[in-house]
């Protein structure tokens, strides 16, 4: 069954590779650097592109539902709630805070 799980990232672009990490800020905000600039939305597909390898899903059950011109952005992210909560529970302990 389908469902949807809110996220909260923090995007850091123009990095030397693509990646998610870490947690930063207040409330914690899942860190997701991407190599391309933050211009003409060139730094959100990629976001996502990185997200959707993360999460074993396709870009397109990723859409950015605030923070489209800012770095801290909620993402929403559709697929079987289970397994995406079982994958960001793994991301949260297998990562420390910053």
């Amino acid at each position: 069954m389908d469902s949807e799980f809110l996220i909260e990232i923090r995007v850091r672009p123009n990095s030397s590779n693509n990646k998610v990490g870490g947690f930063a800020g207040e409330p914690p905000r899942l860190l997701v650097y991407v190599q391309a600039p933050a211009i003409d939305g060139k730094a959100n597909k990629a976001v996502l592109k990185e997200l959707a390898e993360v999460f074993n899903l396709r870009v397109r059950d990723f859409s950015i539902v605030h923070g489209e011109l800012a770095r801290d952005k909620r993402v929403l992210i559709k697929g079987n709630f289970e397994e995406i909560e079982s994958k960001f529970k793994n991301l949260r302990s297998d990562l420390r805070l910053f």
